[in-house]
């Protein structure tokens, strides 16, 4: 059979060494190297979206590979794509390497310098792996079709600009569309999305933190059914256990959820730590909140600058929504888009306390009534962003006009503006 090889190597002349020998490898189809880490999950998600067979065999992954250390890409390779043999080239041929290498899912290890018997050897054994794997998928009816769920990430510019309010409703409006959705608060420290949704826990996060290996029962025992349906994934009640989640347990519990729910919403909160860092760095869509105010959209371009200075996210990777918009704030979309430098929402969020305070103060945000202005924005960024699937007849990913003129329902067509308000109150 003819294995289709993927490489992943960052380095120029390691990647030219591979690619030589993989030129003589038989019946082999080796495909141009891909640079980083986050170009190989692009690439096979594209391919996944395209269709089960385009997904290659085999992905070698260099140990140089960055910026996702080669462990943890890995594990995300092997979580979100599990017909795919991954195998590990590495200088270290260490027992306590290889164990780390196979716990996180490695079907084997090259070791360097490159020996053309030993690559032979680990890629046809993680081919023929990998071909078991799909002819039981397809036997049993389960074949892997998609690159797994889709990850949004909300970041607020500072505290109080509505970030878990958009969180919920978001998570909301794609439960309702059909989709299977999980919900996750990563404001470690101070997250309360138990609050606005009126649920009592004993498990959070960091439950899944302190576990090696995320099986399937250990995920649903750490998630809360809510009666919406909606699957939360919450943040410890002691703020100070916020801390036990790392960045690389973050990216394990991420690409777990990411395998088992369509939409997975994560509420970062407005601290930056290195978990919901990873996160964003993860993200499909990584959304920034802010309010049309001088601090909040100075906080805002205070945080795009770090994700690019930490090379976790361009700024023109970034959505910017803007919260608690009046058609006569001096700050406009147009002038955040401008001083943030990344694309803003066409669809604005308006400034109409009135609405919301009964349902906050009484932790019952999923009640919100359905001709709320509020939610009807917030749903119709849902259908921007692509996590509502579009009704019969309906453009996907529609956008609404940025000028304060009327919305209303999930499409995104705005009410007429309600004036100032007070502020909502929530992170």
């Amino acid at each position: 059979m003819t294995i289709r090889i993927l490489p992943a190597v960052g380095d120029v002349d390691a990647a030219r060494s591979v690619t030589t020998l993989l030129s003589q490898l038989p019946e082999a189809e080796p495909a141009t190297p891909v640079g980083d880490s986050t170009q190989l999950i692009d690439t096979l998600a594209r391919l996944a979206g395209e269709a089960f067979d385009e997904l290659p065999e085999v992905v070698l992954v260099h140990e140089r590979i960055g910026p996702v250390p080669a462990l943890e890409l890995i594990r995300e390779v092997s979580l979100r794509f599990p017909a795919v043999g991954v195998v590990l080239i590495t200088a270290d041929a260490s027992p306590a390497l290889f164990a780390d290498a196979m716990d996180s899912g490695a079907r084997g290890i090259v070791t360097l310098p490159l020996s053309y018997e030993e690559l032979v050897n680990r890629i046809q054994a993680a081919a023929q792996w990998a071909a078991g794997v799909r002819r039981h998928l397809v036997s049993g009816n389960e074949v892997f079709t998609g690159p797994g769920g889709m990850v949004v990430t909300l970041t607020g510019a500072k505290g109080g600009v509505g970030c878990t309010l958009a969180a919920v409703q978001l998570a909301l409006a794609a439960q309702a569309s059909g989709h299977t959705v999980a919900l996750v608060d990563m404001d470690l420290q101070t997250g309360d999305i138990a609050s606005y949704l009126d649920v009592q826990f004993r498990r959070s996060i960091v439950d899944l933190a302190l576990v090696s290996e995320i099986s399937p029962r250990v995920l649903t025992d750490a998630v809360f059914s809510h009666s919406t349906g909606l699957s939360l994934l919450l943040a410890p009640g002691d703020g100070e256990r916020g801390e036990e989640v790392s960045d690389r347990s973050a990216r394990q519990i991420v690409s777990a959820l990411r395998s088992r729910y369509e939409v997975v919403v994560v509420d970062g909160g407005s601290q930056m730590n290195g978990a919901n860092a990873a996160a964003v760095e993860m993200a499909d869509v990584a959304v920034l909140v802010t309010t049309p105010d001088v601090v909040a959209v100075r906080g805002a371009k205070r945080i795009v600058r770090m994700w690019d200075r930490l090379q976790i996210r361009k700024a023109e990777e970034t959505l910017t929504v803007v919260n608690r918009y009046t058609r006569g704030t001096e700050i406009q979309p147009p002038l955040i888009q401008k001083i943030t430098g990344t694309r803003v929402a066409g669809v604005a969020v308006p400034a109409n306390f009135k609405e919301l305070q009964g349902v906050v103060d009484a932790g019952r945000l999923h009640e919100l009534d359905a001709k709320s202005t509020v939610k009807q924005a917030l749903w119709g960024l849902a259908g921007e962003i692509g996590i509502v699937k579009p009704r019969p007849g309906e453009k996907k990913n529609g956008r609404a006009r940025n000028d304060g003129g009327s919305v209303g329902g999930p499409r995104g067509r705005r009410g007429a503006d309600q004036g100032r308000g007070r502020t909502e109150g929530t992170r």
